[in-house]
């Protein structure tokens, strides 16, 4: 017996001399992180899902305080009736309005901007010079005079395509929202939500048209979309429920399945506030691809049972024999899927990082419930007579050869090898082809979280057609050094021009604002609005006539222009747009050699995406490489051959090629929601080529069967659960293609994808490469050689004797 047959051995003896005891604390720990779960709540934020050691991210937070983040509400009130939005009505929904969401949980009060806020101005140019007010006067009440005036004042205020539609029939009230209160309370979106939804309900019979777009309005509709997801769940665990009672034949065994693939979730729900973790509304599909696992694990834990029992074992000795088979294999595998997700983590963003450690910890939780609970249950169960009879059926035409797993026997022979390596080469240049095509980012308008005829997304396209400036902004900040007042020195402001002109013509830019913009007009207007004056004078003196646009009030610039700060608006967010958009503003960089200036990327929800784009991107290849190298070292450790190896992981490289190819396809961009969708599909998809190829070493060492003989049996003892599982979570899974919310569709869809085809890849690919690596002369050699060491060992010790 070698050291590990020892180590199975001995673990077994403890487990069922301590099964009483065992199985009492596992209900009471059971219970008690039952209880504990009742506390878990939902935990979103925004600064979960960026790259915050990101330099660009680093600029977004050294300026935080003064120019306007990412984390912004627009709410647009557009009137439904006759003409324009200067009408007594509309104009007190648009007051009522913006009181109210200025007292909105969460939001800076100091950034809310609309009409009715007195940060919002107008300037002109008089006799007297120049003259400026708030575009709303005092007192307003709504009269013919006072509604002429707040035309006049908008039409100076350069607000027309901005706070105010293009058409005059909408008007925007824009908020940034802080993280966290002044007490350190972080802000409660989903109530933030609800907020924004009772204000469009109250305004919808005021003859306008509420649209409503933001982070914190994302998270409400995906928090609301979430019990949808409910729904789902409770309809993949009926399909899955139904599918292992059809298979098994069994109650018994069914109800054992479900519930112990159930209680790793409970105790991580558990877990998790004992931690200080919440769950985010983008994890929670974590419980459920842990309840799939549990599923899998818990289907070869119950089979191998059943098969001792068709040897005439009894429970207690059949859980026994099970644990023995499957603790080494399962574990393996599980901790293969631990580090799957545990590589997650090297991605610097938190929501990503929680998802690794929420994913990472129910899988290292299953390793317990599988692999101690679940054979404790066993030896105290009978499985009903009509199943056993079924399992000696199925026992006896194994032994007689009548399997109808040998059919799969014969992919394990050289030439049919070889058709399923030209297969396997088609498919593989296929999927190489198509997935150069794979995008990062995101693709298309709106929220890609949410379905294009959702209405967050319709509100998204309303406002965007509506106002000049768009939704999607970059920000670039000018860093001068060494100047006393920036803004009046003419080789700065020329550079931050010359830097202006040239975003305007870069495509995928809407439109853009910069202060030197802003000044050439308030010195045009200096001049009798000579539109010849529109232009920097190259002096100090000259430069000072646009001192009202370097006002630090216009959250532009910093006093005394130590920061600049340039807005981008940009047609759209997707990933080729942002990274065209970045890679020109690096190339400007590059070149331009104005001395003591800096331009520093980027805010805005633009700067935010390209940073979590540039993260993505960076991370992928690395993520890949330990994912498999991981799997690589597992498999070295366990099985101590290369040929294991290259057995387990090439049919796993193949088929996250295809995946990559079907991304591409779809139109899926490689994002922070869908990249770890590879790593989850990978790390459940080893545990196939695990399984299978134990079993086939352990047919051809311990039985000397041939390698097709080998894998008839290895199909016959664990193939049969995999094949199963595989169709179970394939069936389960694929149903969130249904899902109003399109991250859970696209995931589903992707991990249905990575189920089934994995296992094609281990039940065609693994026998194939085991025939030409030369698995079967292998394993009989080191059968030999044991064989060997224990024959001179035991001469030995009669030697001795």
């Amino acid at each position: 017996m070698n050291r590990m047959s020892h180590f199975v051995t001995r673990c077994a003896d403890l487990l069922f001399a301590y099964r009483r005891l065992l199985l009492a604390v596992c209900i009471a720990v059971t219970l008690a992180l039952g209880l504990s779960a009742t506390r878990l709540r939902l935990d979103p934020g925004f600064n979960k899902m960026i790259p915050m050691q990101h330099p660009y991210m680093q600029i977004l937070n050294k300026y935080a305080s003064t120019f306007s983040g990412a984390n912004t509400v627009l709410v647009s009130l557009r009137w439904k009736g006759e003409g324009d939005i200067y009408n007594p009505q509309f104009m007190d929904a648009l007051r009522r309005a913006t009181d109210d969401v200025f007292f909105l949980p969460g939001v800076n009060r100091s950034r809310v901007y609309s009409l009715f806020t007195p940060n919002v101005r107008y300037t002109e140019i008089t006799e007297d010079g120049f003259k400026g007010d708030v575009v709303m006067p005092g007192k307003f009440s709504g009269r013919p005079d006072e509604l002429a005036t707040v035309r006049s004042n908008v039409a100076r205020s350069g607000q027309i395509g901005r706070l105010v539609g293009n058409d005059l029939k909408s008007a925007l009230i824009r908020a940034e929202l802080r993280e966290t209160d002044g007490n350190g309370k972080t802000t409660d979106y989903a109530l933030v939500a609800k907020k924004l939804e009772e204000l469009r309900a109250r305004y919808a019979n005021s003859g306008v048209e509420v649209n409503i777009i933001g982070f914190a309005k994302l998270v409400g509709d995906v928090e609301e979309g979430i019990s949808g997801v409910m729904v789902f769940f409770a309809v993949a665990f009926v399909i899955t429920a139904l599918l292992l009672l059809g298979y098994t034949r069994s109650l018994k065994t069914t109800v054992l399945a479900l519930v112990v693939a159930l209680l790793p979730v409970v105790w991580l729900l558990g877990v998790l506030p004992l931690l200080g973790y919440g769950i985010d509304p983008m994890s929670i599909l974590v419980p459920f691809l842990i309840f799939s696992i549990g599923v899998s694990h818990a289907v070869q834990m119950t089979n191998a049972w059943k098969q001792e029992l068709a040897t005439d074992a009894s429970p207690l000795g059949a859980a026994r024999g099970a644990f023995s088979k499957l603790f080494i294999p399962g574990t393996v595998a599980l901790l293969t899927n631990a580090l799957g997700f545990l590589v997650i983590m090297r991605i610097e963003i938190d929501i990503v990082r929680e998802l690794g450690i929420t994913a990472c910890l129910g899988v290292l939780l299953m390793i317990v419930t599988n692999k101690i609970f679940l054979p404790i249950l066993l030896s105290y169960t009978r499985l009903e007579p009509r199943a056993l009879a079924a399992a000696k059926r199925q026992a006896e035409a194994g032994r007689t050869g009548g399997s109808r797993w040998q059919w799969f026997a014969r992919f394990a022979r050289p030439k049919p090898a070889l058709a399923v390596f030209a297969v396997a080469l088609v498919l593989l240049g296929f999927g190489a082809r198509e997935a150069r095509h794979l995008l990062i980012g995101d693709i298309g308008n709106g929220a890609p979280e949410l379905r294009a005829e959702s209405r967050y997304n319709r509100d998204n396209s309303a406002i965007t057609h509506q106002y000049n400036i768009g939704v999607d902004v970059l920000t670039v900040v000018v860093e001068p050094t060494g100047f006393d007042d920036a803004c009046l020195h003419y080789p700065v402001m020329s550079a931050v021009e010359r830097f202006e002109m040239t975003m305007r013509g870069v495509a995928g830019v809407h439109s853009v604002v910069s202060v030197p913009s802003l000044a050439k007009v308030a010195i045009g207007a200096s001049n009798e609005g000579n539109p010849r004056w529109e232009a920097l004078p190259r002096n100090s003196a000259g430069l000072s006539q646009g001192a009202k646009a370097f006002d630090p009030d216009n959250a532009m610039n910093t006093p005394n222009c130590q920061a600049i700060q340039v807005l981008i608006y940009t047609t759209n967010h997707e990933g080729t747009t942002i990274a065209h958009i970045v890679d020109e503003i690096k190339h400007f960089v590059a070149t331009d050699k104005t001395p003591n200036v800096a331009f520093r990327l980027g805010g805005g929800n633009i700067g935010v995406m390209a940073a979590t784009n540039e993260a993505v991107e960076e991370a992928e290849v690395v993520m890949l490489l330990s994912i498999f190298g991981a799997i690589t070292l597992l498999c070295l450790v366990t099985f101590r051959s290369w040929r294991a190896v290259l057995c387990i992981i090439m049919p796993l490289t193949v088929v996250s090629i295809l995946c990559n190819a079907l991304m591409a396809h779809l139109g899926i961009g490689l994002k922070v929601a869908t990249l770890p969708v590879i790593t989850l599909g990978v790390g459940v998809g080893v545990d196939y080529g695990i399984y299978l190829y134990e079993r086939i070493q352990h047919q051809i060492r311990e039985e000397g069967q041939d390698l097709p003989h080998a894998f008839a049996e290895s199909m016959r003892q664990r193939g049969t659960a995999a094949l199963f599982t595989a169709l179970t979570m394939f069936i389960g899974v694929g149903t969130w293609a249904l899902s109003a919310l399109k991250f859970q569709a696209d995931m589903g869809v992707l991990l249905a994808f990575m189920f089934l085809v994995n296992l094609f890849g281990a039940v065609f690919l693994l026998p194939a490469l085991a025939a030409w690596l030369g698995v079967a002369e292998e394993e009989r050699a080191r059968a030999r050689g044991h064989a060997s060491k224990v024959e001179k060992a035991t001469m030995t010790v009669s030697a001795s004797s």
